[in-house]
């Protein structure tokens, strides 16, 4: 009785270990979000090209009656005063900053100015985040951002999220590909080569958690996020053990084939639990 009890109580340390080890991801990236201002992102780095939709304010230094806040028409263009239309599209803020100076000391409106250009908006450059995540929907991008910026910045992954990430992006001849990544061992083995950049159009979706179920003589029956390698004796924790009649010899375990016919065998405790896989503790007959 000593050595199942202690048994027992290994497996539940080992449960809560697993489960805890899973919730690192999802909550660094949520601590994460909490240090992103909004609605832009990450301000480092080159900033995109200016398009239509975007909403941008402009001030001229000392020359209060320029200051206006505009939105780039699909024209690619704004109208800011005493110069009319401006294309800035395709621009980004430095380029457009410059080309606006470049107008008013040309047309001789202002003696060296100053501009400054703060983009209140972006609606031309956004990125779709979708699936187990804290706040799905569409993110605008500002400067170049990559995949864990943009999950930070959706709230991190929720507690029913895979670990494995589908990114769909443009290829280099402009076709979407599909690509996976496994932001888990990414962060653990320290190798962000697989943190790539995100660009405008791009989909990052975080797809359901691997399940499993587990109902008879447990403490918890139900169902549970499948960690990798977890095994029966550490499926058995996660239920909260076994009840007064519940007994390890009774454990079955109910797996479908490739051909989707469940079969039903007794595992030994150290198997490994797939997913979806049924695990079933029967009550002891003594």
């Amino acid at each position: 009785m000593t050595a199942t009890a202690n048994s027992a109580g290994s497996a539940r340390r080992r449960g809560r270990s697993v489960l805890a080890a899973a919730l690192i991801l999802g909550s660094w990236l949520a601590a994460v979000s909490l240090c992103l201002p909004g609605p832009a992102l990450a301000q480092g780095g080159a900033s995109f090209p200016l398009g239509p939709g975007d909403v941008v304010r402009i001030t001229v230094y000392n020359q209060p009656d320029l200051a206006t806040e505009a939105q780039i028409t699909t024209a690619g263009s704004i109208n800011f005063p005493l110069l009319g239309e401006v294309a800035l599209a395709g621009l980004d803020k430095g380029q457009a900053e410059q080309r606006l100076a470049q107008l008013l000391a040309e047309r001789k409106i202002v003696l060296k100015p100053q501009v400054n250009i703060l983009v209140t908006l972006y609606r031309s450059q956004q990125v779709s985040v979708i699936g187990q995540v804290t706040r799905p929907g569409r993110i605008p991008l500002d400067t170049q951002s990559n995949v864990t910026d943009l999950l930070a910045y959706a709230g991190g992954i929720a507690p029913t999220g895979s670990d494995v990430v589908v990114i769909i992006a443009r290829d280099k001849n402009g076709a979407y590909r599909k690509r996976e990544i496994d932001l888990n061992s990414m962060i653990m083995s320290g190798t962000l080569s697989d943190n790539m950049p995100i660009a405008n159009g791009d989909v990052i979706y975080v797809p359901r958690a691997p399940m499993f179920y587990i109902y008879g003589e447990v403490q918890k029956p139900g169902v549970y996020r499948l960690e990798r390698n977890m095994t029966v004796m550490q499926a058995l924790s996660v239920g909260g053990g076994l009840t007064a009649r519940g007994t390890e010899r009774g454990v079955r375990l109910h797996r479908r084939d490739a051909k989707s016919v469940v079969r039903t065998v007794e595992p030994r405790l150290t198997d490994t639990i797939e997913e979806n896989d049924v695990v079933f503790v029967r009550e002891s007959v003594f």
